[in-house]
């Protein structure tokens, strides 16, 4: 059964007690637009909502990628400066907290790249399986842009702080073997085994009880609360700072002009 979604960047089906998400910009290797991270929060509230739906699997069209982080040829137009930063994290946010807050299971069917703010959004799934072509990383550091607290400290917390440093400060891609060693991710699967596997490990939480589920994954939601947001005050001015930077008009200049960027620290 199709999901109505108010784009085609993104589809939604339910089929036999699971709910699909595809993130579908195949030509962008399924980059996220604003209008995609709108979607997301609808389909994952109306999955949320209803009792039929036992699962959720986020999943990318193409072949290529899962998603390859935040589509970039609209940051001049919407996220080029610390105030529009704001208005497009309240849609994003939206989007990634209805993922989040999910009460189902969430498994991430990983193929291809999954960069940037496509590895946030399989760290919000409870578990990931990827082919083992799949490349990991986030390239915030080679745009300048500052990357959020929430997405840090989600990372942080699977594969901890100094695997954290590594994967943030080089900017580096790290292979599903890499990903699957610390922790990153939890099965790797060749390419014509992902989708089968996937397909038969849903099935074994729609057979099983709903209600000790539920109880579960809320136990589950609550543990990984452990590290609050007390006083990062300092850190958010850090990331504002990042996006009135003339590094991050370099960077946004730099991806359209298809050439190495130039950072100057300011």
């Amino acid at each position: 059964m199709n999901i109505p979604v108010s784009t085609n960047k993104l589809l939604a089906h339910v089929a036999d007690g699971v709910g699909y998400v595809t993130f579908n910009q195949p030509e962008r290797h399924n980059a996220m637009s604003l209008e995609m991270w709108q979607a997301l929060g609808d389909v994952m509230e109306a999955f949320d909502r209803d009792d039929n739906v036992r699962a959720v699997v986020l999943t990318g069209a193409g072949g290529k990628a899962f998603v390859s982080g935040a589509d970039i040829s609209e940051f001049e137009a919407q996220r080029a400066n610390e105030a529009q930063r704001q208005q497009y994290g309240r849609v994003s946010g939206r989007g990634y907290g209805a993922l989040a807050r999910c009460r189902k299971p969430v498994i991430a069917m990983i193929r291809g790249y999954c960069l940037g703010g496509g590895l946030v959004i399989a760290l919000a799934a409870d578990l990931r399986f990827a082919t083992a072509g799949s490349k990991f990383g986030v390239p915030a550091a080679k745009l300048g842009l500052g990357y959020d607290y929430s997405g840090v400290a989600a990372l942080a917390r699977l594969v901890g702080p100094a695997r954290s440093a590594d994967i943030l400060y080089s900017a580096r891609h790290l292979t599903a073997e890499e990903a699957l060693q610390c922790g990153l991710i939890e099965f790797v699967r060749e390419d014509g085994e992902l989708e089968t596997s996937v397909r038969e490990y849903t099935a074994r939480i729609v057979q099983n009880a709903p209600l000790t589920i539920r109880a579960v994954k809320a136990s589950l939601q609550a543990y990984a609360r452990y590290t609050q947001r007390t006083d990062i005050a300092e850190i958010e001015q850090m990331i504002a700072a990042c996006y009135d930077s003339e590094d991050y008009r370099e960077g946004r200049r730099a991806f359209m002009d298809k050439r190495r960027p130039e950072f100057k620290g300011h």
